[in-house]
């Protein structure tokens, strides 16, 4: 797994990026199994995803609603439920879920991030953790791979079946590559999508605000449309603007002037588009090429042809679309995570599948293929037998759910939301508020959190994309007549899933009186 590794940046996916050939061998491993094209996330941020892999559980059955949550030993299911098959159990590279990943026979470990340039690890050792710390000097990329082969190698027992967790720290942001691919595409175009500078009919008001009057503070941005946040800030490091953030607060109850996208505007955000995307392909490029080096490994020891491979990201990322960077949004980019799978005995090479999955899928289906059962206490249901057959099961999931809670967090400035995803549609709710209720003077939540501004709430808002007509989601429909009868439907669906996986509100009022009040709206 890579972190924020987007299907725009794959071959394999067919995105405008597709043409610069940014993943040949994922692409390769990908067509030698089944790709998966309607993969999605439960909630697109790091530490709630990894949960939900690791739990097979939604965020309020697992307790990671948001990057603060901690997932302690006793829910650390699915190295568990791999031990009890017979399965030596590693982690390598990034965890991100605060607590010792102790459930492992081995782990190999980033702390928190990590650092993409002589990173440290944390380590099993004499101490408690987290004192246990090996440095090293290199490139995350490169350096995390050489713990992998190290285990693979010299660490586990070679006489029985391993399952490994092998996760990059890349291309995350603040996209730090390796030196050696510092000219690679520096000379090439990155073809930008055309909602970099017109957002159309996207969005509503829970995102733009009245007349576009939040647009200035609402979604961080390529451009200097944010004035919070935006990637110039970024990528400039020997600059003034460097990581010299807007206040969300100075913005509040202010007039403030509407964004013109002039040619000299589009000129600057054409620059820093092709700085931005050529720093995250290089970054993509070291983890293409690792594991091509894991791959090598297989091969040489004869494991390549008995050895399950799945590849993907914690969840999607905005690569300029919308005027967008960085995930969080319910929108398809935001979304959608890679995820393919190449094992010959099972997997016929070159399949497809649009069937939907979600993270929480993950671990139940790893637990079937290693030859167990889906626990009782696991959300997700496994797709085993898509993989072996190509074809859905009968009564096999129509839709998956999506929930973002960190409201307004870390001058990304992203509305809490959430909502409904079919193959031919979505329905989205922004309800626009934290979920402790700041406004109650006795709630307590970290106030010292990094670049927060959850105190302030943003206006409920629906919004509806037809993904056949509109796959790029450029036309909110909500309030077209001709998909009033759709809604319902969706929005009956909402109200099933929402309960069925224990995700409603009832411990959440303040959140629940925004529903109430605006379901109908």
């Amino acid at each position: 797994m890579a972190d924020d590794h987007t299907t725009q940046a794959f071959g394999i996916y067919g995105s405008r990026l597709a043409s610069l050939n940014p993943t040949p061998t994922l692409d390769k491993i990908a067509s030698d199994g089944m790709i998966f094209d309607n993969c999605f996330v439960s909630n697109s941020i790091c530490t709630p995803s990894r949960a939900a892999i690791i739990t097979g559980q939604n965020s309020q059955a697992n307790g990671v609603l948001d990057l603060e949550g901690m997932l302690p030993v006793e829910k650390q299911y699915l190295p568990q439920e791999m031990k009890k098959l017979g399965y030596q159990t590693a982690i390598v590279g990034k965890w991100h879920l605060h607590e010792e990943p102790a459930s492992f026979d081995y782990y190999y470990v980033l702390p928190g991030q990590g650092q993409y340039f002589d990173p440290e690890f944390l380590v099993q050792g004499d101490k408690a953790w987290p004192k246990n710390v090996v440095k090293t000097s290199g490139h995350s990329s490169d350096k995390i791979t050489d713990a992998t082969l190290d285990y693979l190698k010299n660490k586990r027992d070679p006489n029985r079946p391993f399952f490994l967790m092998h996760h990059f720290k890349a291309p995350h942001d603040d996209f730090e590559n390796a030196p050696r691919y510092d000219d690679y595409l520096k000379n090439t175009f990155i073809p930008e999508p055309e909602s970099l500078y017109d957002n159309g009919n996207n969005g509503s008001v829970g995102t733009r605000g009245k007349n576009d009057s939040l647009t200035r503070i609402l979604g961080s941005s390529v451009s200097h449309r944010n004035l919070i946040r935006n990637q110039a800030m970024n990528l400039y490091i020997d600059s003034t603007i460097y990581k010299n953030y807007g206040n969300a607060e100075d913005y509040h109850g202010k007039q403030i002037e509407k964004f013109k996208n002039s040619p000299e505007e589009k000129a600057h955000t054409s620059k820093v588009y092709q700085e931005y995307l050529k720093r995250y392909l290089r970054c993509v490029k070291g983890v293409d090429d690792n594991v091509k080096r894991l791959l090598d490994y297989l091969e040489e020891e004869g494991l390549l042809e008995n050895t399950i491979i799945v590849y993907t990201g914690d969840q999607g990322f905005m690569l300029g679309e919308h005027d967008y960077i960085d995930k969080r949004w319910m929108y398809d980019e935001s979304m959608r995570m890679p995820f393919f799978v190449r094992y010959p005995e099972k997997i016929k090479a070159g399949s497809h599948t649009d069937a939907i999955i979600n993270n929480t899928d993950f671990a139940p289906t790893l637990i079937e293929m290693a030859g167990g059962k889906t626990p009782d206490y696991m959300q997700g249901k496994s797709f085993k037998e898509i993989l072996e057959t190509g074809k859905e099961p009968e009564g096999w999931q129509q839709s998956t759910y999506y929930r973002y809670w960190m409201h307004l967090a870390h001058r990304h400035q992203n509305p809490a939301h959430f909502g409904i995803r079919t193959k031919e549609y979505k329905l989205i709710f922004f309800y626009g508020k934290y979920w402790v209720d700041t406004d109650d003077p006795n709630a307590v939540w970290n106030k010292e959190s990094w670049g927060n501004d959850f105190t302030n709430h943003t206006p409920p808002a629906w919004e509806f994309y037809d993904l056949k007509k509109d796959p790029k989601e450029m036309n909110n429909a909500y309030k077209d007549p001709a998909y009033q009868e759709t809604i319902l439907d969706l929005k009956k669906q909402l109200l099933q899933l929402r309960e069925d996986l224990n995700e409603t509100d009832k411990n959440y009022p303040h959140i629940q009186e925004v529903i109430d009040t605006y379901w109908d709206d």
